[in-house]
Formats: structure tokens, C-alpha cells, sequence
């Protein structure tokens, strides 16, 4: 099996945005917008670095099978949970789970990861 390992999308070199093995795409944590103290915000910047990442691999977003939401806190889970409608297609929603947390920078409260299926496999739908 080939493993391709995409370059690091952070100043963490043993973090790659993602890796590429056995049919699917395995997504580090992705987050951005922590300019801004908005969930909703941040998680559209968030969806924005995952499907840069995808597409660098040849998906996007509709290819995603699971996808765990990060929020640093549990009231902004409705706001946050409505971004996901403008970017992935009505009821093509990835499995998710949603984790609250804190995290390493102070200024992020919203973190994604996940995994998707990479668009060239015969059972990519």
C-alpha cells in the first residue's frame, strides 16, 4: 500500500495536513479566523482549510466520511453546527462527533478534523 503524507499545513513539521492511505484521507486538525473571536467565524475558516487540503489531494468536502468538530465551548454547537449546510450538499453530511475542549492557542474555539475517501477509489461516492 502507498502512503503519501502531504506537507505540513502548520509551523508543526511532524503534523502533516494529511495523509493519504488505504482509500482514504485521513485530515489533521485544521482551524483558522482566530483573528476574530467567533465561533461561526472560525469554523468557516476552518471548512475553508479542509477543502483547500482536499483539493490539494484531488477531493473536497463531499468526499469527507467523518468529520470530529472541536468548539472550546458547548453554546456555540448550534451556530456552528448550521455552517456545515453551506458547505456540504444537502444530506451529504459527514458522520460527525463534536468534542468541547480547550485548546493550545488561547484564541481558537473551533478545530476540525476528519477523514474522507479519496475521490479515485472505485467505491467513491
Amino acid at each position: 500500500m502507498m502512503i503519501m503524507r502531504a506537507a505540513p499545513h502548520t509551523k508543526d513539521d511532524t503534523c502533516p495536513a494529511c495523509v493519504v492511505a488505504g482509500g482514504f484521507i485521513f485530515l489533521a486538525h485544521h482551524s483558522g479566523g482566530h483573528e476574530k473571536a467567533d465561533a461561526v467565524f472560525q469554523a468557516r475558516a476552518s471548512l475553508k482549510a479542509l477543502s483547500r487540503t482536499l483539493q490539494s489531494v484531488d477531493a473536497s468536502l463531499n468526499d469527507m466520511v467523518q468529520l470530529t468538530l472541536y468548539l472550546k465551548h458547548r453554546q456555540d454547537f448550534p451556530a456552528v453546527r448550521d455552517v456545515f449546510r453551506e458547505f456540504f450538499t444537502d444530506g451529504h453530511y459527514p458522520a460527525r462527533m463534536t468534542v468541547f475542549t480547550d485548546f493550545i492557542s488561547e484564541n481558537c474555539l473551533c478545530m476540525m478534523d476528519g477523514t474522507a475517501v479519496v475521490a479515485s477509489s472505485p467505491d467513491a461516492q
